[in-house]
Formats: C-alpha cells, sequence, structure tokens
C-alpha cells in the first residue's frame, strides 16, 4: 500500500477560511468597553462598575452592556432612553478603541503560522464593522484577514449561521471548506448552523463555561491553534 506524500507546509490548509470572533477571541476588549460605560455612567452621575466584576455584561452588543451596566448601578433604562445612551457609549469608545484593548498571547503568531499554510483568514464578528476594522487597525492586526464582516453588515448576526457563510464568502473563501474560533454560544451555534466545525478559547465573555459551549475542540492558548484547525480541517470536509 502506498501512502500518499505530504502536503508541502505552504498548502496544508490551502482552500480553507478560518473565521474569528473578535471580542474576547482575539482581544481583550473589556476595558475599553468598560471603561467607556463607565464614562456614559459619570455623566448621569452613577458611581463606576469595576472592571473585573464587569466582564460578564460584556459579549451581548453595546445597547446590552449599556442596559446592564445601568441596571447594575441601580436605574432602569427605556429602549429610547438607551438607544441614546447607546450612541454617546459608541462616540467614547470610538475615541479610545485600543486604550487599554490587546490582542490575547499568541494571537499574530497564530495567525501568520495559519496563513503560511494556506488558510484564509476572516473576522465574523457581532461587533459593528467600521469599530472592528479600527481596532484591528490600532493593533496592528487588519492586514492580517482578507475581510471583517460586523453585525451592521449583514441582515442576520450571530447565532445565525448565514453571519457566518456571509463572512467567509466576503473574505473570497468557500462556506463549505471553513473553521470558525470563538469565544461564546453565538459563535458556537452559528458554526453549527452552517455546518462548520468550531473552536473555542476560554479567556472571553460567556456566562456558560467555555468548555460546556459545545465545540469540537477547546484551545486555551493560541500556540495550540494550528494543530486544532489541521484536526478539523477534514472534518469540515467530511461534512460539506
Amino acid at each position: 500500500m502506498t501512502t500518499a506524500p505530504a502536503l508541502p507546509a505552504a498548502q496544508r490548509l490551502a482552500g480553507l477560511t478560518v473565521a474569528f470572533d473578535l471580542d474576547g477571541t482575539l482581544v481583550e476588549t473589556a476595558p475599553d468597553l468598560i471603561g467607556s460605560l463607565n464614562a456614559v455612567l459619570a455623566e448621569r452621575g452613577l458611581a463606576p462598575v469595576p472592571t473585573a466584576a464587569a466582564r460578564h455584561l460584556v459579549g451581548r452588543g453595546a445597547k446590552a452592556l449599556i442596559q446592564r451596566g445601568f441596571a447594575d448601578s441601580g436605574e432602569t433604562l427605556s429602549d429610547d432612553e438607551a438607544e441614546v445612551l447607546m450612541a454617546r457609549f459608541i462616540d467614547v469608545y470610538r475615541e479610545r478603541i485600543a486604550d487599554e484593548s490587546f490582542a490575547f498571547p499568541g494571537v499574530a503568531q497564530a495567525l501568520d503560522r495559519l496563513a503560511a499554510a494556506g488558510a484564509r483568514l476572516c473576522v465574523c464578528t457581532n461587533k459593528p464593522t467600521g469599530l472592528s476594522n479600527l481596532l484591528l487597525n490600532a493593533l496592528g492586526l487588519a492586514d492580517r484577514f482578507s475581510g471583517v464582516t460586523g453585525a451592521d453588515s449583514v441582515p442576520f448576526k450571530k447565532p445565525d449561521g448565514r453571519h457566518l457563510i456571509a463572512a467567509v464568502e466576503a473574505a473570497g473563501g468557500n462556506p463549505a471548506h471553513c473553521v470558525m474560533v470563538g469565544d461564546s454560544m453565538p459563535d458556537v451555534a452559528a458554526a453549527r448552523a452552517a455546518g462548520a466545525p468550531v473552536i473555542v478559547v476560554p479567556f472571553g465573555y460567556t456566562e456558560t463555561p467555555a468548555a460546556e459551549l459545545g465545540g469540537d475542540r477547546l484551545v486555551e492558548h493560541f500556540d495550540a491553534l494550528f494543530d486544532a484547525v489541521i484536526a478539523l480541517a477534514p472534518m469540515r470536509g467530511a461534512q460539506a
């Protein structure tokens, strides 16, 4: 029996797209998001929320962050008030987009290794596209991605699988050959709906423990991401 020759390193992931969530997956954004929330709270004469105690507020979008932050400070907002304050929050956040935010350890190296093996990389996030691009540029990561698709760029957002499909297609990839990397249930649900395998990281923003989200792999450091993608790429081909 003849063994097929191993693919050259630069072709091991050719044809595969790896889609990443942004907040809590690639980048620790909680300090700037909560800092912006606290600025808005201060404008209303309310006490700030501590970053360490408020990480659970992050991950559901700006409006939910505002509503939950004000609720934790003892003030209930109407939907109209939340909309007005959300616009103010976004203005503040845009000005401090990466004052304290940072890429998680090993992110840049992991992205470069995937790209060197032929993978196409994209971002699939519920963060607005403009803010996502601003953040990635500020952190020197933008050039590594073929596309960034925020929730405002698609009719349906995660956990809808069509968001992932649209993000892969916008990056020039084939949704039949993709892997999702995320930190929370919307990422896992979107991948499942799109028929894609999903890798979960445990350092993001989820109320359910990462190990209980139902991902195909749990990667505790980006140093281990490449091997997890290699393991799941054949699985994606089998599902397609």
